[in-house]
């Protein structure tokens, strides 16, 4: 057997009880015959001692003003704990196990501290203590400039390093495990009979984590992909095998006819404003570069872009819509906007080239009276904005007409 990369959440580390299940998952892989590298979140969630919004809600309540480098520091704490309390468990049951953070296991980052990008990744240090025959626990989320300094990868940065370890180690396999037994085909707490997909493919599940599905982080999604890694989604409470995520290629054979199936899954993304302007006679497409222009100067991202000749149509989350009105007010446009609207996904490997499935998107929205505010699509995706009463029933309806429940 080769290299296994396991990945624990905050979820899976957070009690006494869970734990027990983590050791489980390891001593499996190893009665299996795999080298084993671990990857860790910090434990639990907010409110929680040692997770990592616990650690920023202390900083805020001491003074708020800590520099983003030191920062940075505080919050490589959380994933700290994490791993010398599982290398402590793991030891009390015999297994040999060593902690490595970030830095030491070889992350080479950029300075932007609190989202660091991945320059390089250096895993000599974790392949002779593999040699050694222990098990290597690695601090998720982090790694170290050039200068020594401890940088965060950002939201879902755990996830990232696990899989860019994969990529470096030439992994067989990286199991991301979560409290959830895989990826579904919908948010199960809206979707009562969304259920677990046995595969799907790396660009289906990278639109889906992009899109609002939160189970993997998307920027994991993309090193798997370029590197060929295949991915498990898997519960941490069950011996479920999850879904696998690879090239449709590589599970045709297991599953025929899956790459065939038009739709995947519905996600979603919600607390968005519409904004719409008209565009006065005259420099149609110079208005059009200003206010494009306005969104980035403000730091402001946008999204579903429609532009015409006569008018810009666009999104930005609710949190800055006010600062948007107001760039444009600024301009001396007058622009209308919608905020609490809801971006629903309708995603499918599939979907390219197969004719009527907007149609079927607009029968099942219409047929439960639910306005579409706006729309787009690409080779993998159709995105339809609805107001926030509406998603609900959509993401439902949908379901339903996709047959996903199937």
């Amino acid at each position: 057997m080769g290299i296994l990369v396991q990945k624990f959440g905050g979820t899976s580390l957070s009690t006494p009880q869970a734990r027990e299940h983590v050791i489980r998952h390891v001593k499996r892989e190893l009665a299996a015959g795999h080298s084993l590298v671990i990857v860790v979140s910090a434990m639990g969630r907010r409110g929680e001692p040692y997770a990592t919004d616990t650690l920023l809600d202390w900083a805020v309540q001491n003074g708020n003003a800590l520099p983003e480098r030191e920062k940075d520091l505080l919050m490589c704490c959380g994933e700290i704990i994490s791993a010398a309390t599982l290398c402590g468990l793991l030891e009390s049951e015999g297994v040999p196990s060593t902690v490595l953070t970030g830095a030491q296991a070889g992350f080479l980052t950029d300075a932007s501290f609190g989202n660091a990008r991945i320059l390089d990744v250096r895993p000599e240090r974790i392949l002779r203590e593999l040699r050694a025959q222990k098990v290597v626990i690695v601090t998720g989320f982090q790694g170290q400039t050039e200068e020594g300094d401890f940088t965060t990868l950002g939201r879902g940065g755990s996830d990232t390093s696990a899989t860019a370890l994969g990529a470096a180690l030439r992994a067989d396999m990286v199991d991301i495990y979560t409290d959830v037994d895989g990826i579904l085909t919908a948010d199960p707490r809206i979707v009562e009979d969304a259920r677990p997909l046995g595969f799907v493919s790396y660009t289906e599940i990278c639109n889906m984590a992009y899109q609002g599905a939160k189970v993997i982080h998307p920027r994991a999604v993309e090193i798997a992909m370029q590197a060929q890694i295949p991915v498990r989604v898997r519960s941490t409470f069950s011996e479920s095998e999850g879904t696998l995520v690879t090239q449709p290629e590589a599970f045709k054979d297991a599953q025929p006819g899956i790459v065939d199936r038009f739709v995947t899954g519905i996600a979603y993304v919600n607390n968005i404003t519409q904004i719409s302007v008209e565009c006065p006679d005259g420099n149609v497409s110079g208005v059009q570069l200003q206010i494009f222009k306005a969104m980035a100067d403000n730091g402001i991202s946008v999204d579903f872009i429609n532009v015409t000749p006569t008018s810009a149509v666009y999104t930005v989350f609710d949190n800055n819509s006010e600062k948007a009105i107001a760039a444009l007010q600024e301009l001396g446009l007058r622009p209308k906007s919608l905020s609490g609207c809801v971006k629903v996904s309708v995603i499918g490997g599939g979907i390219n080239g197969v004719p009527g499935i907007m149609a079927r998107i607009v029968e099942a929205l219409s047929t439960q009276n639910i306005q579409i505010l706006q729309s787009a699509d690409s080779n993998t995706t159709i995105w339809v904005l609805v107001k926030k009463e509406d998603m609900v029933q959509s993401l439902r309806a949908l379901h339903s007409k996709f047959e996903l429940h199937r």
